[in-house]
């Protein structure tokens, strides 16, 4: 069985976090909750590292039933009868007579009588706005029980948990696949589609189209470009006096 400290406020504003830790458990239920950490205090486990921590919190009011005039009546005479008896009894203790019980009786009427007459009144005001009877309650739709990271182990391990902190088995190591590797060309052996010299497609003939120009001794050299370089004044110069040259030369023959 587990009880509140009575320390809990002065606690509370002590540590105004969250708890820091792993989730030992989950359940539906705070009293769920509640019990397992009654189950690892009679283990003798360090509930000082426990913490009860609610996850989507609601607020959550049930409807009791209708309010009428003689609901809130009976409703403030009985709160008003418990009243008077209190004091009836504060008075029988402490001066006590002979005429104590009957001051006690007449404490409970006027107890009764007071509280009805303020439960209808207010019901008047009221009625038009409320016309039933309800409870509020706060609940969460799951509760975790977070201990350290040092404790969580003998935690699940006292609590049945399956999933103890268990080492993964081989087979549920993923296997990866190496990607496929591109075959690389040899040189010499064709390739579709391929401009380079010395390729041929397959069961093509080499036509000598994507061979370089052989030089005069033979070697393959570079293609001559398509657009002649042009000649500079100099050079221009020199072609116009060897070009008149060969003029001459050819009028004398």
């Amino acid at each position: 069985m587990s009880t509140q400290s009575p320390f809990g406020g002065r606690i509370g504003r002590a540590f105004p976090t969250l708890p820091k830790g792993e989730t030992v458990a989950s359940y539906e239920t705070y009293q769920e909750a509640q019990a397992a950490v009654d189950r690892l205090a009679k283990a003798e486990f360090p509930v000082k590292e426990l913490s009860i921590v609610g996850h989507d919190l609601t607020s959550v009011e049930r409807i009791t039933g209708t309010l009428s005039w003689g609901r809130a009546a009976g409703a403030g005479a009985l709160s008003g009868a418990w009243f008077g008896t209190f004091l009836g009894l504060l008075l029988f203790i402490f001066s006590p007579s002979g005429t104590s019980l009957g001051i006690l009786g007449a404490a409970i009427l006027i107890g009764a009588g007071f509280g009805m007459i303020f439960s209808v009144v207010s019901y008047s005001i009221n009625r038009r706005r409320r016309d039933f009877t309800s409870v509020m309650q706060v609940l969460a739709t799951r509760y975790a029980v977070i201990a350290e990271p040092a404790h969580v182990i003998r935690a699940r391990q006292v609590l049945g948990v399956a999933d103890a902190a268990a080492p993964p088995s081989p087979s549920a190591v993923p296997v990866v696949t190496p990607p496929p590797v591109e075959p690389v060309a040899e040189p010499g052996r064709g390739v579709p589609g391929g401009d380079e010299p010395g390729r041929v497609e397959p069961g093509g003939v080499e036509d000598g189209s994507n061979r370089p120009p052989l030089d005069a001794e033979g070697a393959p050299g570079q293609r001559p470009a398509d657009d002649a370089r042009p000649l500079t004044y100099g050079e221009a110069q020199d072609a116009a006096r060897r070009a008149a040259r060969e003029r001459r030369e050819a009028d004398g023959v």
